[in-house]
């Protein structure tokens, strides 16, 4: 949990409630910061640091503001609450142009005013004038403050009063029975505030300007717009400030709020849940999964096909072919196999005795990927991505798309690195090539003998000399069997020798197969399949925080 939060609950002691919403909104934007719009998130991490500044400040103070539009008699309003000319009003005053503030209470509120942005000069104490009332002594913690025109033509003034309107706690709309209608109001700030109903109050003032067969169905008529804009049943009340009409009714109001002191609670809810509104507006509530098994085989698929894996599976049948003819051929003809080169060598993958090519970071050889096979590597991360987002909504899609992506430049030397540090286990010999081996020279050197043997038997009738007796078998001189029968055994042993080095060869190119796979997968999920799922599990933790943002 963020010092944010800890200094939230702190703040607000029994107020739990507020500091695992806060808490839920600042996961949220955690997750959604760099995956969704700036002009999304940054609003709703703003209310987090408004938030947290606010509960720094004085608790037993609140912060009531009273805005309107120019000619609502914001002012006169604002002078018969504090009982004092404090505001300039009428000629003196047309149109407010700062904010002034009067705070109640022997404490003063400074700090927070200060934090509110209103100048020293524009702060009054209500305790410092002479008269002291008990209206005064039940309106202790009060800080009003008098807003500029929210319809000024000072474009100064309207953005004075869009700042002062997210700080403030308590929100008085005094309106004009003329202009209560006027779309600037209900579009630029009430429709927008829905959600802060509980922390509002709207004034009509001037009644004393209408009819009094009209005030009810004027009354009437402003609570049905303000329905329409969302703020259901929101407490309306008729004054006038020149004759003192519902100020008593309005100055009640204002103290049972304040002798609550859990409007800043409400206000910082209500701002918390806004923010966490617009952030689920453009995140919803869609439960993907993760990345399917048969996905991320379709994607070592790819990605094994790009880095060369059918080429090496191939040179290592191949190798284990030719190494096996080398040890278990026939003494006279295995040699030619050692003029054709090793296909692992022509590779750089000859790993030689310890398994270690001892290279590193060094390249294969290996041939670099095809086009096609390029392109059926971006047609399955994109089938995957889709598959993944198929539920989120476009600007999460986006994000987890462009995740999926960011490192896909450097699985080149990733996948190369993965297939060059693979044991292939080439150095390794079965121990019936060494058996074939020892077997082939003995019949080699049989037949080696019955050949010489025979040659000697040759020179001698050939020179006319004696010839010794020479031994039979079931009929043939044991000579000719040495032989023939050795060069006949050993041609046979070679052939038997290759079909059970192919049956080896496959079996070593199938293992070799399976690690280079295993090895693929790896960079397949740390440079695709993590980064998209990790794009979802902050989809997740965003919509659980708003979730929890939100009291759900």
């Amino acid at each position: 949990m963020s010092a944010l939060v800890e200094g939230v609950r702190k703040a607000l002691g029994r107020g739990g409630d507020v500091g695992a919403r806060v808490d839920g909104l600042e996961r949220a934007v955690d997750a959604a910061q760099g995956r969704l719009p700036d002009e999304v998130v940054d609003p709703a991490r703003a209310v987090l640091e408004r938030t947290g500044q606010r509960l720094r400040l004085s608790g037993e103070h609140t912060v009531v503001a009273l805005a309107g539009a120019t000619g609502s008699g914001k002012s006169s309003l604002f002078n018969a609450l504090c009982g004092l000319d404090l505001a300039a009003t009428g000629v003196k005053r047309p149109t407010t142009s700062w904010a002034l503030a009067c705070a109640w209470g022997p404490e003063g509120a400074g700090e927070l005013l200060d934090w509110v942005g209103i100048p020293r000069r524009h702060q009054v104490a209500r305790e410092s004038m002479l008269d002291s009332s008990g209206t005064d002594q039940e309106m202790h913690g009060l800080v009003l403050l008098d807003l500029p025109d929210h319809d000024s033509t000072e474009v100064s003034h309207h953005l004075e009063v869009d700042r002062l309107v997210q700080m403030a706690d308590l929100l008085v709309w005094v309106l004009d029975p003329q202009k209560y209608a006027d779309a600037v109001l209900h579009d630029r700030y009430l429709k927008p505030l829905a959600s802060h109903a509980e922390v509002m109050l709207f004034v009509v003032n001037h009644i004393d300007d209408v009819p009094e067969e009209q005030r009810k169905p004027l009354l009437a008529d402003v609570r049905r717009l303000l329905q329409q804009d969302g703020l259901g049943e929101v407490p309306v009340l008729a004054t006038s400030a020149t004759r003192g009409d519902g100020i008593a009714q309005l100055r009640a109001q204002l103290v049972r709020r304040v002798q609550q002191k859990d409007v800043s609670r409400g206000r910082l809810l209500a701002d918390v849940e806004a923010a966490a509104g617009r952030l689920s507006a453009v995140t919803g509530e869609a439960r993907p999964d993760d990345v399917a098994r048969a996905a991320k085989s379709s994607l070592v698929d790819a990605f094994a096909s790009a880095a060369g894996v059918p080429v090496v599976v191939e040179a290592v049948e191949r190798s284990t072919r030719t190494r096996a003819r080398q040890a278990t051929g026939w003494p006279l003809t295995k040699w030619l196999a050692r003029l054709r080169p090793d296909p692992l060598r022509r590779l750089h993958l000859d790993l030689g005795r310890t398994g270690d090519s001892g290279l590193g970071a060094a390249r294969t050889s290996l041939p670099r990927p095809t086009e096609v096979q390029r392109a059926r590597v971006d047609t399955t991360v994109r089938a995957v991505v889709t598959d993944a987002t198929a539920s989120l909504p476009h600007l999460w899609a986006s994000a987890v798309r462009r995740a999926s992506v960011a490192r896909l430049d450097d699985t080149g030397d990733a996948l190369d690195r993965a297939v060059g540090q693979t044991e292939l286990g080439t150095d390794r010999r079965p121990l019936w090539w060494s058996a074939v081996r020892w077997l082939q020279w003995a019949l080699f050197v049989v037949a080696a003998g019955g050949g010489l043997w025979l040659a000697g038997l040759f020179a001698l009738g050939y020179l006319r000399l004696p010839e010794p007796g020479t031994p039979e078998w079931n009929g043939f001189p044991v000579p000719t069997l040495m032989l023939v029968g050795g060069v006949l055994a050993g041609v046979v042993l070679a052939l038997l020798s290759r079909l059970l080095a192919a049956l080896s060869a496959r079996r070593r190119a199938a293992a070799v197969e399976r690690r280079l796979r295993a090895a693929i997968a790896e960079v397949v999920q740390d440079y695709v399949v993590e980064p998209v799922q990790g794009e979802i599990a902050a989809y997740r933790a965003c919509r659980d925080g708003i979730a929890r943002a939100r009291g759900r």
